[in-house]
């Protein structure tokens, strides 16, 4: 099964790829394959129009447009700013639809106060129904996202780590259920 993982921060100084390369390593810990998506390494224009009605799609939207395809499931990570998930992943979303379709998603959100972005997971939560995708009950805050992790990445936050443990058995469970029921309707 392979998981796509959405970094939705380009920012200076950002922090959410804390999160986002941990996850990797504990999913690919339990024999997943992952790619992992920088919107920093990967810019996208602001939408014009989205897949399949754009005239001259960017090559940058074609070549996620495949990646994300190519996901059985995805995991989205991202900052909360002024009380919702950032513009960058909004610009991203905006442009796809089928990429997303009966796949499981789930949220992770930070912030440098204690309630970890829980706006943004929430506001994230409609925007992924409503690209018809599931998005997992159970979200993955990180609060106070400037000390949760040492100056080598490691995750230091024992709250975090306990937290992303019972994060990454749902979505395995909520994403594995779903791939075999696509692989079982697929060989009907």
């Amino acid at each position: 099964m392979r998981i796509a993982i959405l970094i939705g921060s380009i920012r200076q100084g950002r922090q959410s790829h804390k999160i986002a390369h941990y996850l990797q390593k504990q999913l690919q810990g339990k024999g997943l394959e992952t790619d992992l998506i920088d919107l920093a390494e990967n810019p996208l224009p602001m939408l014009e129009e989205r897949v399949g009605m754009h005239p001259q799609l960017p090559q940058a939207v074609k070549e996620l447009s495949q990646r994300l395809h190519a996901a059985d499931a995805m995991i989205f990570v991202t900052p909360e700013y002024h009380g919702s998930f950032s513009g960058v992943l909004k610009n991203a979303l905006d442009y796809f639809y089928s990429e997303f379709s009966r796949k499981a998603i789930g949220i992770v959100t930070v912030s440098a106060g204690k309630l970890g972005g829980v706006n943004a997971a929430t506001q994230l939560q409609q925007v992924i129904l409503s690209v018809g995708a599931y998005a997992l009950p159970v979200k993955l805050l990180v609060p106070e996202v400037y000390g949760a992790f040492s100056d080598t990445q490691e995750l230091t936050s024992e709250h975090t780590a306990k937290s992303a443990t019972r994060f990454i058995d749902e979505f395995y469970w909520l994403a594995s259920a779903i791939y075999e029921k696509k692989k079982a309707a697929v060989s009907i």
